[in-house]
This record gives structure tokens, sequence and C-alpha cells, in this order.
């Protein structure tokens, strides 16, 4: 296939194959039992740098504006589910859950890891991006077989929330890190303070990005009677949003969830009926196009270097968030569905957790250039090459696994028709 690099292939028309043949994979995946993105993620490493690399590098480059849109969609999706009235019924179990289940997984990695590497700077970055979560995967199984019930609205609740707990914690451990290697030379953290409030800064400012957002659209969307019309504000406003993120460097998940959070919980039911019946109808289009780009992202080469370290991550992140969910549903008292399969459907981890790895390679650079494995002592550059190439891996696994237990999950609690 190396000839057809030869030529300029319109964008539009990658679009366009990827829709039809994305199509009919999915459907193919019923066939299985399987959901559909699993389908999409296949035609993904077919088309992409795994199989006949027509979605090179290069290509997803230029398209990576794409999964920043989906996921603005998804994000408001989510944020349209969560009305405080059913909030107030789940109880506080949510609460208890959405914490559990995050520190949960960042304990229980953090100390399987440093069993094994006796190394607490890998082990702590390990366990800081364990509790990240791949929402559109959950989001897309749930749309797909039209679930409803507790076990749906406490799912939405916990993959919307937990991204903001898993900044916070995140923004902490990277600055603990950076704190252990530069002490490894001798030298103090200067800014580790400001490392520290670092993502709780992000999330007030997401939060005020979003409620001027949704205070200007509402402001708007009350004076439209067609539901078309409110489609086409809400496109516009979700784009407007995903803008903004990237150029405030906001979480984009949690502005476009809270936008939704504030629509829901204020606006008359009649506008934000118009936004629930039209929003599925755009959502399978940009799914197909987020989980086939997805896939071609899996680099299928990388699961040989996965190694015990990484196995390790994968069953001690899939126990620390079963286990936490559960243990917080039991605290809270939560009905039964609830604390026996929530866990289930929030194993997906994707783009979230790579994009850390990204930034934590960044982050640590050039630190602490002692390397004594008898000590313990790691270099920055050594430990960023490590997380990227066994998150990479693992990530193949939780994204190809989490949607499948997703649906087991809910057709186990009755909640799918």
């Amino acid at each position: 296939m190396e000839h057809l690099h030869n030529y300029n292939i319109p964008i539009l028309l990658i679009f366009g194959l990827i829709t039809i043949i994305g199509f009919y994979f999915g459907r193919n995946m019923r066939y299985l039992k399987l959901p559909t993105i699993i389908g999409y993620m296949i035609l993904g490493v077919i088309l992409g740098p795994s199989g006949f690399n027509i979605l090179t590098d290069e290509m997803q480059e230029k398209l990576g504006f794409l999964p920043d849109i989906a996921l603005g969609f998804v994000a408001l999706s989510i944020g349209l589910e969560l009305n405080l009235k059913t909030l107030k019924k789940l109880g506080k179990s949510i609460i208890y859950i959405i914490l559990f289940e995050s520190f949960g997984a960042f304990i229980l990695v953090f100390f399987s890891l440093y069993l094994l590497t006796h190394n607490s700077a890998i082990s702590l970055v390990f366990a800081a991006i364990a509790p990240a979560s791949a929402p559109a995967g959950t989001v897309a199984v749930i749309q797909e077989y039209k679930a409803r019930g507790n076990l749906t609205k406490a799912l939405y609740a916990v993959v919307g929330f937990d991204d903001g707990l898993g900044i916070i914690i995140f923004g902490f451990s990277l600055a603990v890190v950076q704190d252990i290697l530069l002490r490894q030379t001798g030298e103090v953290s200067a800014g580790l303070l400001q490392t520290i409030l670092f993502p709780l800064k992000e999330i007030l400012v997401s939060f005020v990005v979003a409620s001027v957002i949704s205070v200007l659209y509402a402001v708007l969307g009350r004076k439209l009677k067609n539901s078309n019309d409110v489609l086409i504000l809400t496109i516009g406003f979700v784009l407007m949003a995903c803008g903004l993120c990237q150029l405030l460097h906001l979480s984009l998940i949690l502005t476009n969830m809270i936008i939704g959070m504030v629509i829901v919980n204020t606006q008359p039911r009649s506008l934000i009926s118009s936004i629930q019946d039209k929003l599925p109808l755009l959502l399978p289009l940009l799914f197909i196009l987020f989980f086939t780009l997805a896939g071609s992202n899996l680099h299928i080469n990388a699961l040989p270097s996965l190694g015990v370290l990484g196995i390790v991550y994968i069953f001690s992140r899939s126990f620390g968030l079963i286990g936490g969910s559960r243990f917080g549903a039991a605290v809270g008292k939560a009905e039964k569905n609830i604390k026996n399969y929530l866990g289930l459907g929030i194993l997906s981890q994707a783009g979230v957790a790579i994009g850390l790895s990204l930034m934590l390679k960044q982050e640590i650079k050039g630190m602490g250039t002692i390397i004594d494995t008898v000590s313990g002592k790691t270099s920055g550059d050594e430990i960023g090459s490590i997380v990227i190439t066994t998150i990479t891996a693992t990530c193949i696994f939780f994204e190809i696994i989490g949607p499948i237990l997703t649906k087991i999950a809910l057709k186990k609690a009755g909640e799918i028709e």
C-alpha cells in the first residue's frame, strides 16, 4: 500500500470511506454480539500504522481536531443526563463510588508496582494515570443499546465526574514525582506549590468558562422554537467550547459536561427535549470517526513490550476500580445492581491516559539524572519512556475489553432493551 502515499488523498474522501466501511464493520459486530465500536476500532487498526498505514501518523495529526469534537459532544450528552433530581435519588453513593474507585485504583496500582519495582517515582506516575477513564466508550455502548435505569444514570455520573478528580490526583502526583527526581540530584522543586495548585486552577477555570457559555446559550436558546435551530446552536456552542479548551488548556470533558449539567438543570423542558432528541442523531457518525481514529492509534506492535509491569498495571487498575466502586456503593448503600456491576462499566482507558503520559514525559524531562536501579533511583527521561510505552500497550487492552464489559454489566442489570 506504500504507493498510495504518493497521492494526496483528500481528507473528505477519507471521511467518506471511514464512515461507509466503519458502518458495515460495526454492523458485523452485532452478529458476534459485541458493541459496534469494537468494529470501528478494528477498522482503525487495519487502516493505521499497525495495518496498511493508510491513516498515517501525519494524517492522524491533521485529523486531531475530530476526537476533540467527538469528546465535546460525548461530554455534553453526559452532562444532559445529570439532572440534580436524578442524582439526589441515587444519593450520596455516587460521591462515595467516585472517591473510592479513583483512589482505589490509585492506591492499588501504587503498592502493586512498588512491590514489583521498589521505585516510588515509577509507581506514583502509573498510579496517577490509573484513575483516568475513557467516557466515550461507555457512552457509546449506552447509546447503542438504549440502556435505561439507575446503573446507566450512575455510569453517566461516574465517568463524567471522575475526570475532574483524575486531574487533581494527577496534578498532585506529578508535583511529588518532580520533587523526588530533583532531590536525587540535590535540587529542590521551586514550583512545587504552583504544580499542586495547577489542577485546581484548571478545574476552577473550566467551571467559570462552562458557566459563562451556558448563560449565553440559555439567552439565545430560549428564543428558538424549532428543534433543528436548537441543534445548530448546540453544535456551534460545543465547537466554541472545544476551541476555548484548546486555547486555555482546560479539560474538554469537564467543561462540556458542566455545560450540559447547567442546561438540564436550569432550562425549560422544551429546550432540553429538543437537544436530547437531536443529539443522538449526530453521535453515531462521531463515534465511527472517533473510534476508527482511536483504533488507528493502537499500535499493536507495542503489545510485546507490555511486560510484567504492564500486566501488573492492568490487574491492579482493574481490581482497584471494580473493588473501589463496589466498596463505595456499599458505604453509600447503593442498590444491588450499581454495587455489583458499575465497576465493570468504567474500565475503558485510552486518549486521556496517553495524553497524561505525554504531559508527564514533558514535565519530568531532564530531571533526576542519577540512574541507580539498586537504590531505586531512575531518571525522568527513563520514567517517561517506560510510562508511554507501557500505557500505550495497556490502553489497547482496556479500549477493547472496556466496552465489552460495559455491555455485560448493563445486560446483567437488565437495563438493555
